[in-house]
């Protein structure tokens, strides 16, 4: 499968809403409150910082169907701005096809090019065991567990982990 990531449009939004919602709204990946307006998701998702560095991108099939989305950004302004973050989701439909590798790697080269130190994904759920994973796979470790900061719909509180990548 042929896979191109790029920039995001404002014309992508509509084919990132449905998987976006189904993800949020399934409370098992995202700490996003479910309860977000389409209009509130596209401004948190197509415009995750003020930072001019901030990013967000899609990964398109060679028909153009957007098969996931990653947006990026400096994890904190001012003196912790040298550190990135950034959040992935994949359509269920293109899961386990190296989509969200393949977003999380452009990620990685951003950050390198923009001139971060590191890498650190504040809020990934530890039961989200094929994300965490992709992660450690990509060079990402776990700095940290929050206990019982996550509110599982099937699980109860489980474990929100920080990882950490250095960058060269």
């Amino acid at each position: 499968m042929t896979v191109e990531i790029r920039e995001a449009t404002a014309d992508d939004w509509p084919a990132i809403w449905p998987f976006f919602h189904e993800i949020v709204t399934a409370r098992e990946t995202y700490t996003y409150d479910p309860d977000l307006t389409e209009e509130q998701a596209r401004e948190l998702w197509m415009s995750p910082s003020s930072s001019p560095l901030a990013r967000t991108t899609v990964a398109v099939d060679a028909d153009g169907t957007v098969l996931g989305s990653a947006n990026m950004y400096p994890n904190r302004p001012g003196p912790g701005s040298h550190v990135a973050s950034a959040s992935f989701m994949v359509d269920r439909k293109a899961r386990g096809r190296g989509v969200g590798r393949l977003l999380c790697e452009d990620m990685i080269a951003w950050a390198g090019r923009s001139g971060f130190r590191s890498i650190q994904f504040n809020a990934v759920v530890e039961t989200n065991e094929p994300a965490v994973r992709l992660w450690q796979s990509l060079g990402f470790r776990i700095a940290g567990t929050v206990p019982g900061a996550f509110d599982h719909p099937t699980l109860g509180y489980v474990g929100l982990h920080v990882m950490y990548r250095p960058l060269p």
